[in-house]
């Protein structure tokens, strides 16, 4: 596919799911974008949208598993969760998970000797995963450069997450952390799948289009998505 059909696909993909964002745009016009190209200007889209899915996956989350938040400091809430979650904290790792970030924080959250909050060590794993597959920026800018590879394993590894979610049981045959399953009705809930099939969806479509506009090749690795193990970012 061309550079320029991806580049439009990709605008229009990101539009679709952020409601208003073509009303809102021209409302929030900043000198700081004469300083972006296209491609800039997209990733921003793909960042912003990243970031809410994965808040709205927090949230549903910490629904469905109360307990995990019991777990925590006195006096947390899920929005202070989700403050953390999303502060530059994530870059450095966090004291209450020993430090651990990324697809490291991810493991923690299906480790059987965790007894920490297990609806935080997956989500600040997968967000400070996310983050770093944009080089820890909210933002970018004409002479900044992002790696499609990062991008693809980012996607890869959710993949991964997805199917350890809804399989991962611990001693007893319970999940760790509760995500699909069937409604009072009788009628499966797979809106946590969908919430991942749509931030994996983002990540693949950004490295198409980094991997499109500069030339480079993304190494295409063929993994199970019941693979215990994830790939670097």
């Amino acid at each position: 596919m061309k550079p320029v059909k991806l580049l439009q696909l990709s605008l229009v993909t990101v539009c679709l799911l952020q409601a208003g964002c073509a009303t809102n745009s021209a409302n929030n016009f900043k000198l700081s974008h004469l300083a972006k190209s296209d491609i800039d200007s997209v990733t921003d889209m793909h960042i912003q949208e990243v970031s809410k899915l994965c808040r709205q996956l927090t949230i549903k989350l910490y629904k469905r598993n109360p307990r995990e938040l019991t777990k925590a400091p006195p006096g947390t809430t899920v929005k202070k969760r989700l403050d953390q979650i999303f502060s530059d904290q994530r870059i450095k790792g966090f004291g209450e998970l020993n430090g651990a970030k990324s697809t490291a924080a991810i493991s923690l959250s299906f480790n059987e000797a965790f007894e920490g909050d297990r609806v935080f060590a997956l989500m600040a794993g997968i967000s400070s995963m996310l983050y770093a597959a944009y080089n820890y920026q909210d933002e970018f800018y004409l002479l900044d450069e992002i790696d499609q590879q990062k991008l693809y394993n980012s996607a890869r590894n959710l993949e991964t997450v997805s199917w350890q979610l809804n399989n991962r049981k611990d001693d007893r045959g319970e999940r760790y952390i509760l995500s699909n399953g069937l409604g009072t009705n009788g009628i499966r809930n797979l809106s946590y799948e969908r919430l991942f099939g749509k931030m994996i969806s983002l990540q693949d479509m950004m490295a198409l289009l980094i991997a499109d506009t500069t030339n480079r090749n993304i190494t295409r690795v063929v993994q199970s998505a019941a693979s215990m193990t994830f790939l670097p970012i």
